[in-house]
């Protein structure tokens, strides 16, 4: 079974032909709302690739408490741990131009609420045989307790490295799995501008210092990671994308599902950068989750 123990959002999206500048004001194509957060959109993307799931995080006594958790209600999510809290819930302000780049800000409201105290029961609730799955939208103590209690009870951990925080090299050298982008990464690592043959180099470097298993998604590029001592590459889809919102939440919760699942770790890999391809075909971050069905027949 997998638990996430992250962030709960309501998406407010803009769409536009282009980004824009600081101090400018472009005209909007289109708007919509969809339930997001990292850790609720995980926990979605983990349950339809066909795991048991449980989210653990906050919500607040607003309207948009419900529609946040509407989808992985749908799903069949346990959603019995999640906490509602006064304020509001958290939201989630996104700019989306037409060749699918995007532009977020996250205002964590209810998600700010999430405490270590929360974090040593969701720990506590789990077996060895649980994967426990975190991001960065919450509060990093309460991500830390997490990742140190969960290590003490032999449960596997996976971190993503996003959205990008002080805390986050800190915090990735106590997860058994990381997840990250290339600036991500870059932070994890210490170093900037890394060329292909440097950041394979870093993960080497990381992956000796630690045992880690180190992952980075380099978007259209694929993925490259290292397990064991080995580097490993996947692809994903040749596409043209609609929104590239939900495209890493998706790869994080597949690639949870599948190593949870005892999926060999290079298949994992795949099936993972499939899902994130499939998720940037259409808008928003939930919505846009494809099913297990729909990403095996790419296989």
């Amino acid at each position: 079974m997998i638990t996430v123990f992250g962030s709960i959002n309501m998406d407010l999206i803009a769409t536009t032909t282009r980004l824009p500048k600081p101090g400018e004001t472009v005209a909007g194509t289109g708007f919509a709302t969809a339930a997001g957060g990292k850790g609720a959109n995980q926990a979605l993307a983990a349950r339809r690739a066909g795991a048991e799931v449980r989210m653990v995080g906050a919500v607040g006594a607003d309207q948009f408490a419900a529609p946040s958790l509407e989808l992985l209600r749908q799903a069949g999510t346990d959603l019995t741990s999640v906490r509602t809290v006064e304020g509001p819930t958290g939201t989630a302000l996104i700019l989306v131009e037409q060749d699918g780049e995007n532009m977020i800000t996250v205002i964590p409201a209810a998600n700010a609420s999430v405490t270590s105290a929360d974090a040593s029961a969701t720990v506590k609730a789990m077996t060895g045989n649980d994967s426990l799955v975190l991001q960065l939208e919450i509060p990093a103590d309460a991500v830390e307790t997490a990742l140190i209690e969960a290590k003490a009870a032999g449960i596997r951990t996976i971190l993503n490295l996003a959205p990008l925080t002080e805390d986050a090299a800190r915090l990735g050298g106590l997860a058994d799995m990381v997840i990250a982008n290339e600036t991500e990464f870059e932070r994890l690592a210490g170093e900037t501008g890394l060329g292909n043959s440097e950041r394979e180099a870093a993960l080497k470097r990381l992956h000796a210092q630690s045992g880690q298993t180190l992952i980075i998604t380099l978007g259209a590029d694929g993925v490259m990671a290292i397990r064991d001592g080995q580097i490993v590459r996947a692809k994903g889809l040749k596409i043209e994308p609609v929104d590239t919102v939900g495209a890493g939440d998706t790869f994080c919760g597949y690639l949870a599902a599948s190593v949870d699942a005892g999926m060999e770790f290079e298949a994992a890999l795949r099936r993972a950068a499939v899902a994130g391809s499939l998720a940037c075909l259409k808008a928003g971050a939930q919505p846009a989750i494809p099913s297990a069905s729909d990403v095996e027949p790419h296989l």
